[in-house]
């Protein structure tokens, strides 16, 4: 049956007059050669968004990952400066122990009570009465 009914209507679609009319009736007349402006936007929003990634590509390698790489060098340079001094400085025991330094109220729930959650031997010290 589909078969038969396009056997019949393919001289309907064949004719070329008919074809000619259908070409200008259907023709897609919201887009000129020119395209319209809507085109030309998003051409141009393309293009502007090309040219930004770049830019931020450029400035990402070119600009912050050197910036990062001399930053580095710069905090391992002062952190071997500031360990460097604390070498020449006199041991922990011989420091003076001033009264507002490790104040306790109550023992901490850890380790001895006495040291604070972030202790650490080779910077802090607390002398015991």
């Amino acid at each position: 049956m589909l078969s038969s009914r396009l056997f019949l209507r393919a001289p309907l679609r064949t004719n070329p007059a008919r074809q000619a009319v259908q070409s200008v009736l259907l023709r897609r007349t919201y887009v000129s050669q020119g395209g319209s402006t809507f085109v030309k936007e998003r051409e141009a929003v393309k293009a502007h968004a090309a040219q930004s990634s770049e830019l931020w590509r450029k400035l990402s390698l070119y600009v912050a990952v050197p910036a990062l790489i001399i930053a580095s060098i710069n905090a391992w340079n002062l952190w071997n400066e500031h360990w460097e001094h604390w070498e020449h400085m006199p041991p922990l025991e011989e420091r003076p122990q001033y009264p507002y330094m490790n104040i306790r109220v109550k023992r901490f729930p850890w380790g001895d009570g006495d040291k604070t959650l972030f202790w650490n031997d080779k910077v802090n010290y607390h002398k015991k009465d």
